[in-house]
């Protein structure tokens, strides 16, 4: 959409659904959900951003029970296998040194100054990189993009010769079929992917905005979907060889060291690359490493925004603002604000509730509605026809299959098994009250709202009877399917832009 149309998000769906509400709303949400997202991901920056200043000290902090945060009657130097009431260093280093965790999100218990600072230093970054617009960006990306493989493939050579990876990687690869029956595991596997390449967010529309028109995007999915599972692939190679050599040294099982969410890659893997030799290379290495992946995702979501503003209040905006870099700079303060209350000492439980009602419970039925404003109400042959406009060819029928069907049912069948196994959040064994379920209620609302708003605009601004309204509102009036020869390559990101403007219109 984004190359085809050659406007970015929110333009590439008020273009593509002709100012129909229900699909235009579509892309405001995605807006949201992305802007809501910017607002909390760059803590995890900011975490890394503290572990990786420490981890210059001449012995890693989080490698002993001797520290003045050690709740030194139950700290264990290890893991603490099934003593339950042992936490391991590492796990302290983690809730009682850069948390500085209160018991319960009802306790907010002040500002981390320490974690203040490295927000703002994590919103500089982002900031510079993005400044100039997509520019800069591509420039930054060329290395936050490439260096980390280099960082994961020094990782699983080093790794791969310690004793006890083999066991970290068998338990990697090995299939446990009866979790394949488990819909949980299928909606947190749906989950992982939307987060990984950006589905839903609108960070890939938003890109492709700046392509040339003849790109070949589908070349394009093929890569990105392919170096996506690669390097998902090699990343737990590096961690999973890493977690059998723990295995080996503390004498327990794999899964009783392997765990999930922020606590593998802040708690098991410090802790690994602390018994590791040469670790004062290794540790700044690794951090270092999860800064440059947590940019990418940060850039790309950041400019959703960013070029939402620009496309719908452009002349406003500068004419208050003067120049595009103080716009990128309200919009980074903007969400460095509202990302402070994750750094309070009871912001993880913010972090959390947050996490798991925008990246989960909102990102699903968001995906679906984007699916089905896409493929069933604008249309599988307006999406062949710009297809074919841009390379020349229809797309192949593999295409068409899964526009039609596959993507569709399949992403239904997982919001409808996310609402039927639908779980409330927690974080550990703690589990959040009623009035903060609510909270998380609201925060999916805020993005996801925006869907029924524009399809209740769309049912009154329509005449006739209700039925009349609702076939007027689900029918495209933008028709590409037309007998005009491809306009050529000069031509292309006015006069299509032109055309389409004038059709909605």
């Amino acid at each position: 959409m984004g190359p085809s149309i050659d406007f970015s998000l929110i333009s590439s769906w008020l273009m593509l659904c002709a100012k129909q509400g229900p699909k235009a709303g579509v892309g405001l949400a995605t807006v949201v959900i992305s802007f809501v997202f910017s607002t909390y991901y760059n803590v995890l920056m900011c975490w890394a951003l503290y572990y990786l200043f420490n981890s210059f000290e001449a012995s890693l902090p989080w490698t002993s029970c001797n520290n003045t945060w050690n709740a030194v009657e139950n700290c264990s130097s290890g893991f603490p296998g099934n003593a339950t009431h042992l936490q391991s260093a590492s796990q302290q280093f983690f809730d009682y040194r850069l948390l500085e965790k209160t018991g319960s999100i009802e306790e907010a218990g002040g500002i981390r100054w320490e974690l203040f600072g490295c927000l703002i230093a994590a919103w500089i970054i982002v900031y510079f990189c993005i400044f100039k617009g997509v520019k800069s960006t591509g420039k930054v990306v060329y290395f936050t993009a490439i260096f980390p493989y280099f960082i994961l493939v020094a990782l699983l050579i080093n790794n791969v010769q310690l004793p006890g990876a083999m066991d970290g990687i068998l338990y990697f690869v090995t299939p446990v079929w009866s979790k394949l029956f488990e819909i949980k595991v299928w909606v947190n596997a749906a989950a992982q992917v939307f987060n990984s390449i950006g589905i839903a967010f609108g960070s890939m529309v938003s890109m492709a905005s700046y392509n040339k028109f003849n790109n070949n995007i589908l070349r394009d999915a093929l890569i990105v979907s392919l170096t996506n599972s690669f390097t998902s692939m090699l990343a737990g190679f590096v961690i999973f060889s890493a977690i059998g050599y723990m295995a080996h040294i503390h004498n327990l099982p794999v899964d009783n060291i392997a765990t999930d969410g922020p606590g593998l890659v802040f708690v098991v893997y410090p802790e690994v690359l602390s018994t590791m030799p040469v670790f004062q290379l290794w540790a700044p290495l690794f951090f270092f490493m999860l800064l440059c992946l947590g940019l990418d995702s940060q850039f790309a979501n950041v400019e959703v925004a960013i070029t939402f503003i620009k496309d719908e209040f452009g002349p406003e905006i500068l004419r208050f603002l003067k120049r595009e870099e103080l716009l990128v700079l309200a919009v980074c303060v903007i969400c460095f604000i509202l990302g402070i209350p994750h750094i309070t000492k009871g912001g993880i439980y913010v972090f959390q509730l947050m996490d798991h009602y925008t990246a989960v419970v909102s990102l699903m039925f968001l995906a679906f509605s984007e699916v089905v404003a896409a493929c069933w109400l604008f249309g599988v042959p307006n999406i062949s026809c710009m297809v074919e406009r841009m390379l020349g060819r229809p797309p192949h029928i593999y295409f068409l299959l899964c526009w039609r069907l596959l993507c569709p049912v399949l992403v239904l069948i997982i919001l409808m098994s996310s609402i039927i196994q639908y779980t409330p959040a927690h974080y550990g064994k703690y589990t959040y009250p009623e009035w903060a379920e609510g909270v998380g209620w609201c925060i999916s609302l805020v993005s996801i709202v925006w869907i029924p708003l524009g399809a209740i605009q769309e049912l009154y601004i329509n005449k006739g009877s209700i039925l009349q309204r609702l076939r007027t509102a689900v029918t495209p009036t933008l028709d590409l399917d037309t007998d005009d020869s491809l306009p050529e390559k000069q031509n292309l990101d006015n006069a299509v832009s032109e055309t389409l403007c004038k059709s909605v219109v």
